[in-house]
């Protein structure tokens, strides 16, 4: 049951993420134009989901337990949190 609720609350997630990931890239890009931008960015966020995917993993061992509401709840709080 628990591999279903994943499945169903990570695309909202997922996609409020890469948004996030997107703002924080854009950023740090500056006045970056052309291809070296095209480049930053591309290594930019790919540094920023390790990051992400690692935070998300650290999350869902702490989780252990939690079901339903309790779970997405901690979760959610969980990501918001500085590492």
């Amino acid at each position: 049951m628990l591999g279903a609720f994943a499945a169903v609350a990570t695309p909202a997630l997922a996609e409020n993420a890469q948004q996030e990931r997107m703002k924080t890239c854009n950023t740090k890009a500056g006045e970056k134009k052309g291809d070296e931008r095209k480049a930053f960015m591309k290594d930019c966020l790919s540094a920023e989901k390790k990051t992400y995917d690692s935070k998300m993993g650290a999350c869902n061992t702490k989780s252990k337990g939690k079901t339903g509401d309790e779970r997405k709840k901690f979760m959610s709080d969980c990501m918001k949190a500085t590492a």
